[in-house]
């Protein structure tokens, strides 16, 4: 019988019934069958661990994935922990890492047989913000009144606190001390949750802490957020505070800071995943972006949204580390071979 007659007479599925012609189903796309693992390679309660947790209840509430995700915080050695583990995993579609600026510079601090190209890249879901922080009952408005009292006092009087060490707090806190000709005594937390809670004690006198690390603090009176190291404002115009939205916050560059410095909020994969697993969780964070308390947390962050998987955001993190490693060297936290 002529196939294609049989299709146009409807019969095809009978025959098929029968065992005649053979009809292949759709291959059903990849999906994980176990519980799947969310490293943060950093501490709790700051940017990253905020971020994954906030993924994980989202991915619930929205059943928006058939196994669970899983968080754990591996932040030893400034997180190279929790990368030497994914890279270990090779081939594992259970296990993902979100990432931030520490996947250039934990390894180039330390040497840690580590690189972002031992890793799969799945997207880059936002780019976080730097403020300059201050306790909202010390007299500085701005960066400059801050700036000019810092360097009145002379070096090492003013601490600056920070996450980690020789990792995107010091880096930043280098690049406004050769900016602006001052010194702070740079101190360490294990992550930004810690290092607001510091700054509202009076602990330290500063930090640049991202947005949502400091939000609830400025939000409740308690930090004043001086000006934002991005080239331009954050555009989020609905009130934070009872008198500041986050677009209120100067530029550091209009107060005459000329340095500027986003992070990266970015998902990786251990190397050798098949491209459908790489798809399923591109389709997975698709979905959680447009969900509300997705959009609700953008803005509370103040995050730049850019958005970027495949080629786009491996050329991103390519451009990234040649950026961080000059960064790097110029303040003098490159390894020693």
């Amino acid at each position: 019988m002529n196939i294609q007659r049989a299709l146009a007479r409807g019969i095809l599925p009978l025959l098929a019934a029968f065992g005649l012609v053979s009809v292949a189903a759709p291959a059903a796309a990849w999906e994980p069958t176990k519980p799947v693992e969310f490293i943060i390679p950093a501490g709790t309660g700051g940017g990253a661990d905020q971020m994954a947790r906030l993924i994980q209840g989202i991915v619930a509430k929205h059943n928006l994935m058939k196994q669970a995700l899983i968080p754990v915080n591996k932040s030893g050695g400034a997180g190279a922990e929790g990368f030497l583990e994914v890279k270990a995993a090779k081939g594992d579609p259970h296990k993902i890492i979100i990432t931030l600026s520490n996947l250039f510079t934990t390894p180039m601090a330390t040497g840690v047989p580590f690189n972002w190209k031992d890793l799969t890249p799945v997207a880059m879901l936002s780019l976080d913000n730097f403020v300059l922080w201050v306790n909202a009952e010390d007299p500085y408005k701005s960066a400059k009144e801050f700036l000019d009292a810092v360097k009145k006092a002379g070096p090492n009087t003013f601490k600056m606190g920070g996450t980690g060490a020789k990792q995107e707090d010091q880096i930043l806190t280098v690049a406004i001390e050769k900016a602006a000709g001052v010194k702070f005594t740079y101190i360490p937390f294990k992550g930004g949750g810690a290092v607001a809670t510091q700054l509202v004690g009076k602990h330290i006198n500063a930090t640049v802490n991202n947005p949502i690390e400091a939000v609830a603090q400025w939000r409740a009176g308690k930090l004043r957020a001086l000006c934002v190291f991005d080239d331009e404002r954050m555009p989020y115009k609905t009130k934070v505070t009872d008198t500041q939205s986050w677009y209120d916050v100067p530029t550091c560059k209009e107060a005459g800071i000329s340095t500027e410095y986003v992070m990266l909020r970015g998902i990786f994969m251990p190397a050798g995943v098949a491209p459908e697993v790489v798809n399923f969780y591109v389709e997975l964070f698709n979905k959680v972006r447009a969900t509300p308390e997705w959009k609700k947390f953008m803005e509370e962050g103040a995050f730049n949204q850019t958005y970027l998987t495949g080629k786009p955001y491996a050329d991103w993190v390519s451009k990234a580390e040649v950026l961080h490693r000059d960064l790097m060297k110029e303040a003098g936290f490159l390894a020693k071979p």
